[in-house]
């Protein structure tokens, strides 16, 4: 007679344990967090044509930057080409790292391509001739900073200007490039930083 007793009520007790996890509302799974936003066309410096917006590609780009190249991982890296009709060109790359202190460590080796760039650039090209300059922080976020290289082939008399930037956000760094034929009187660079507060700014 006990042992049917305890059959019975270990039975209850159990089919009681197995409504009241029934009963228990199921807890939505945890959404996956947004994809940092690229800039419009229309968020870069006014240009006498109209930029254009190129498809967002996840990791690097086939023709990488001469200045960070080999610095930004391809793993969790996307980024999106710009263009005008008159030889003006831009991109943005983004990287989202797995930790914050990962993404700081990223945004400062960044830093670093960027201010010794020209003098890399000069080792591989003889007869190139520029000059480098670090134009400040823009405050956001946790920062970012502006260089521009000002590069020139005196044989052949072409001159370029390039201006780039790289901030960041938490764990997501950007890196931003603007080139166009010309020197720095010629470019944007007002507009350039503000651009660069806006594409930080609208990672997340």
């Amino acid at each position: 007679m006990r042992t049917t007793r305890t059959l019975r009520t270990a039975l209850l007790t159990a089919a009681i344990a197995g409504l009241a996890a029934t009963a228990l509302p199921t807890a939505p799974a945890a959404a996956a967090p947004a994809a940092p936003k690229f800039l419009s066309a229309g968020q870069w410096p006014a240009s006498l044509t109209p930029w254009t917006a190129g498809p967002v590609h996840k990791g690097l780009p086939e023709e990488g930057s001469a200045c960070t190249a080999g610095t930004i991982p391809a793993k969790g890296t996307r980024h999106r080409d710009f263009r005008t009709e008159l030889d003006t060109g831009a991109r943005q790359t983004i990287t989202v790292a797995p930790t914050a202190a990962k993404a700081k460590a990223l945004a400062a080796e960044l830093r670093t391509a960027l201010a010794t760039c020209l003098d890399r650039l000069k080792e591989q090209e003889p007869g190139l001739e520029g000059v480098s300059r670090y134009h400040g922080r823009v405050n956001v976020e946790e920062g970012a900073h502006v260089y521009s290289i000002d590069t020139s082939y005196p044989e052949v008399g072409s001159t370029d200007i390039g201006l780039h930037s790289v901030g960041r956000d938490g764990r997501t760094v950007t890196v931003l490039e603007w080139g166009q034929l010309g020197d720095l009187d010629g470019a944007p660079l007002k507009g350039f930083r503000k651009t660069t507060g806006t594409a930080v700014a609208k990672l997340h």
